[in-house]
């Protein structure tokens, strides 16, 4: 094998592996001190009466998620399973693929 690429692919491989080892640490740390939105989100929903619709979203037309990204305007598909859209309560049931809790 050329020494080179040997040395490349070893350097490519530390790094990922250094990459991957920060990730759980900085979603752990995301769980503890939620983004501004999410608080934002959450206090509307209280203040509203609003309920958590999951399966509705449009592409980047979301309020937030349960694990599949960090939150709003972010979902990457549409009727995503796990985001979620503010709906009034009672709103939800009434929409086709709407669910109160994430697939």
């Amino acid at each position: 094998m050329n020494r080179r690429l040997f040395a490349a692919s070893t350097l490519t491989t530390a790094l990922g592996l250094a990459l991957a080892m920060q990730a759980p640490a900085a979603q752990a740390q995301g769980m503890k001190n939620p983004p501004q939105v999410v608080k934002d989100n959450m206090a509307r929903m209280q203040q509203s009466k609003l309920e958590k619709c999951y399966g509705i979203n449009a592409v980047a037309k979301n309020d937030c998620a349960e694990g599949a990204h960090s939150c709003a305007g972010q979902a990457t598909q549409a009727r995503d399973g796990k985001s979620f859209v503010l709906l009034p309560a009672g709103d939800c049931s009434k929409i086709q693929g709407g669910k109160l809790k994430p697939a």
